[in-house]
C-alpha cells in the first residue's frame, strides 16, 4: 500500500492506495505526514472494490476502449471520487470547468466535454500572458466562504493537458460556454443556468444528506455572477469575455 498525505482546498486529507503511480499523480499537492495526534479532514482507501466500481463506470462510458485504462489510471478516479464525497462536509464541491485567473481573479468557463472550453482559457493565457495562469482545467474545487466568496483551487485532475496551479483564486464570475458564429456574452438568471451548472457538478448519490449539503453549496456558488458566451475561436472572444466578466474595458 502507498500511503500519503496532500492538500485540496485547505484541507488535509490522508489518502491509502494500491499503487504508486497514484502518489506521483498527486505530487504538486503532497504534504508532509502530521504531528502525532493531528488527524487529516479526510481519509481515503482505495480498496480493489473500488477499482472494480471504476472499470465498470468506465465501460458504461467509455465502452471497449475502457479496456486500455491501467488500474492505476482508475485508482486515481476512485481516489478522486471519495474526496469529492467528502467535500461538501466543509461547504466544497468539486466541479467540471476550467478556470484561469488574471491579476489574482478567477473565472471559471463551463460546457459540456468538447465545446471548447480548454481552448478558450488557452487564448486567455496568449491574451495576458504572465497575467495569467490557469487554476485547474478540468476539476477544480469551489469553496464556500463564510462571507458567501467562492474560492476555486487547483486539484491533481486537470485534464489532458496538466494545467492546474497548487493555489485558491477568489472567482470573479461562472461563464456557460457555447459556440457561436458572433462574440457575444449577457448576464443570465440562476434559473437560466442551474440546468448547466447542475450537471457540470459533482454529485455524490449515495447519502442524502451529501445531497443537500451540495445542493446548498452549489446554491451559495451561483451568487457569483453568472454569464452565458456565444463565441467563437479568437481573442476577440476573449476580449468580448473579459471586458464584461472584469467589469473593466481592456484594449488588444
Amino acid at each position: 500500500m502507498e500511503d500519503f498525505l496532500i492538500k485540496l482546498a485547505d484541507r488535509d486529507i490522508a489518502v491509502s492506495c494500491c499503487h504508486r503511480e497514484t502518489k506521483a499523480f498527486c505530487r504538486d499537492y503532497l504534504v508532509p505526514a502530521p504531528e502525532s495526534g493531528d488527524k487529516p479532514d479526510i481519509t481515503v482507501c482505495v480498496s480493489p472494490r473500488h477499482l472494480e466500481r471504476e472499470r465498470k463506470e468506465a465501460e458504461r462510458e467509455y465502452g471497449a476502449q475502457a479496456a486500455a485504462f491501467s488500474d492505476a489510471y482508475l485508482e486515481t478516479l476512485a481516489v478522486y471520487r471519495q474526496i469529492a464525497a467528502q467535500m461538501p462536509q466543509f461547504h466544497t464541491i468539486l466541479f467540471h470547468g476550467s478556470v484561469i485567473a488574471v491579476d489574482g481573479e478567477a473565472y471559471l468557463f463551463t460546457a459540456p466535454s468538447g465545446t471548447g472550453k480548454s481552448t478558450h482559457t488557452r487564448l486567455w493565457r496568449e491574451r495576458f500572458g504572465p497575467r495569467a495562469f490557469m487554476v485547474n482545467d478540468d476539476k477544480p474545487l469551489l469553496a464556500l466562504q463564510e462571507d458567501g466568496q467562492v474560492i476555486a483551487y487547483g486539484t491533481p485532475w486537470d485534464g489532458k493537458h496538466k494545467l492546474s496551479r497548487n493555489t485558491g483564486v477568489p472567482l470573479k464570475g461562472i461563464c456557460i460556454l457555447s459556440r457561436g458564429e458572433k462574440n457575444a456574452i449577457a448576464r443570465i438568471t440562476k434559473e437560466e443556468a442551474f440546468g448547466t451548472v447542475y450537471q457540470q457538478t459533482y454529485r455524490p448519490t449515495e447519502n442524502p444528506q451529501v445531497i443537500r449539503q451540495t445542493l446548498e453549496i452549489l446554491d451559495g456558488v451561483m451568487q457569483v455572477p453568472l454569464w452565458h458566451l456565444a463565441c467563437t475561436i479568437s481573442k476577440e472572444a476573449v476580449q468580448v469575455a473579459y471586458n464584461a466578466m472584469s467589469l473593466r474595458r481592456e484594449q488588444e
